[in-house]
């Protein structure tokens, strides 16, 4: 069974990993080909700094993911004190189902509802390209929002409450009781929530294909473009410095969560 159970992990880690893997060769690649690597070059990312068109959908989809991830962890985190704090019974299991939405609700039609919403809208005010940043930029908050709000929930539940009682006996105001004793103990959440929401929000492309405008356009929605002749080599390079960029990320972010960890079991000693 042991042996079994192995294999059967050896299996899903390399149909996971992969394509990960050959898209890293093959940004290596001397040729063009997508089948027959050709040697060692570091050709596709020398044509990938000279590439304008490519960079800057890579700068609008870096500006797009940053301001939204912070946006959304702004929110969801006030959200989710503000339902941790209602009382047990239907108006907040209704509230926390209604949180579920967004995320259990096909991407299409998300997109689509958003994109007749803004139409809508910009009729009513009389404008002809309502869409582009700003539309994009509403539209990833509004996904990444339930995400935020699912991982500081948990947080504010092992949150002792007493915590900021007794901080505000000892003279603190409420709102400084929060971010002096609260904010702190939820961190890894918020965190947690910000990177999940940042991820979410640079490799999304159907709520972005319906919401973005023609002046504003995601590196995913470019690559799609691309598809329907050829997608360049280049774009190994690219997708190959964002998985090792991400990468990097998630260890640097368990890494501190780790020695915070260990932080906390010393001081509970």
């Amino acid at each position: 069974m042991k042996i079994g159970s192995r294999i059967y992990l050896f299996l899903v880690f390399f149909f996971l990993y992969a394509p990960i893997l050959v898209l890293l060769i093959f940004s290596f690649n001397a040729s063009n080909s997508t089948s027959v690597f050709a040697g060692v070059s570091l050709q596709w990312y020398r044509r990938l700094l000279h590439d304008s068109a490519t960079l800057q959908a890579f700068r609008n989809t870096l500006v797009l993911a940053v301001s939204s991830s912070v946006l959304a962890t702004v929110l969801g985190t006030a959200a989710a004190v503000g339902i941790d704090k209602m009382k047990k019974g239907p108006a907040k299991t209704g509230l926390l189902a209604t949180t579920n939405i967004p995320m259990m609700n096909p991407e299409i039609v998300t997109g689509i509802s958003m994109m007749l919403l803004f139409v809508f809208v910009g009729r009513l005010i009389h404008m002809d390209t309502v869409l582009g940043f700003g539309t994009l930029l509403i539209a990833h908050v509004t996904f990444n929002l339930p995400y935020v709000i699912l991982t500081v929930l948990p947080k504010l539940r092992q949150t002792d409450p007493n915590l900021a009682e007794a901080a505000q006996d000892l003279g603190c105001r409420p709102v400084s009781a929060f971010f002096k004793v609260v904010l702190p103990s939820i961190m890894p959440g918020i965190l947690t929530g910000l990177i999940m929401a940042f991820t979410l929000s640079l490799d999304d492309f159907i709520i972005s294909y319906f919401t973005c405008g023609p002046g504003f356009q995601t590196l995913p929605i470019a690559i799609f473009a691309m598809t329907k002749k050829r997608v360049k080599p280049d774009m190994y390079a690219l997708s190959a410095l964002i998985f090792v960029s991400i990468l990097v990320l998630l260890l640097l972010y368990n890494f501190m969560q780790r020695k915070s960890d260990e932080r906390a079991r010393r001081k509970e000693k």
